[in-house]
């Protein structure tokens, strides 16, 4: 006859190793109460073209940025040469790029075309090996507002991406002729990128326009922010006149305005010029 206590001590070490199975497969499954699992944030993959070409500080400034960001890959492919004012033009046929570097050494494919060529070298003729999570076009040396829009290679390299379905920023800086802030104009596109990050990892980022932003320079005072604002079609007062970033005016009502008085402008730009 098996003795009570016998019997107690058997079932007592039942029960025990009946919770140790128990624990093991909850911890294996990650789907048991108790178990926590964490996915690793998504690395995303991004191309920084622009149109100023491979070498400028605007675009050294975009990479040196980017880096300093958790879990993102970058691929540069930029023109080989300085390509501003060619709107989205491309040139048709088979494209070369070339292995160089950016001003601080970062390794880039420089493209011999246009900007929206670059895009169309990665994407459509392979230069690339995958499909980038997202495309930062810049930073342009001279604002791209209003009237001006349609011309500038920058917002062409962009508007390639998004008739991709990549979404894309195009992203300038200061007046026409100058003075120039790259650094902290890059400073302003990874504020942004930061602030999209998850919807462009989600793939919820709007795909079907071009985030346009315009950072100005600003000789006294400072950057007053970012506004969202429609684009003007008459407004040029950028090309020849300084912002006035102490200016202490609210609601622009438009890209320029808003850039006139130290806002960073950022306005919605469609894949395609109107005409």
């Amino acid at each position: 006859m098996i003795r009570s206590s016998t019997l107690r001590r058997s079932m007592a070490a039942l029960l025990f190793a009946a919770a140790l199975v128990a624990t093991g497969c909850s911890s294996s499954g990650g789907d048991s109460a108790g178990t926590t699992t964490t996915a690793a944030p998504k690395v995303l993959r991004i191309v920084v073209t622009n149109d100023d070409g491979y070498d400028s500080a605007g675009i050294d400034a975009v990479i040196q940025a980017l880096k300093a960001e958790p879990n993102v890959e970058i691929t540069v492919v930029a023109p080989a040469t300085q390509q501003s004012g060619k709107g989205g033009a491309v040139t048709g046929g088979a494209l070369t790029a070339s292995d160089l570097t950016s001003k601080s050494g970062y390794p880039v494919k420089a493209v011999a075309g246009t900007p929206a060529d670059s895009i169309i070298w990665a994407i459509d003729q392979k230069g690339i090996s995958f499909t980038p999570d997202f495309v930062v076009s810049g930073v342009n040396a001279g604002a791209n507002l209003g009237p001006v829009i349609d011309v500038s290679g920058t917002v062409g390299a962009a508007r390639a991406a998004v008739q991709r379905n990549i979404p894309a920023i195009a992203a300038s800086n200061g007046a026409i002729t100058g003075p120039f802030a790259p650094v902290e104009a890059a400073t302003v596109v990874v504020e942004w990128f930061r602030q999209n990050r998850d919807a462009i990892a989600a793939g919820t980022i709007d795909r079907t326009q071009v985030f346009n932003l315009n950072v100005p320079t600003c000789v006294s005072g400072s950057v007053r922010g970012q506004v969202t604002v429609p684009i003007t079609t008459t407004d040029t007062a950028f090309l020849t006149q300084q912002p006035v970033c102490t200016s202490t005016a609210t609601n622009p009502a438009n890209d320029v305005a808003a850039y006139m008085i130290g806002y960073s402008a950022l306005s919605m730009i469609p894949a395609r010029p109107a005409s």
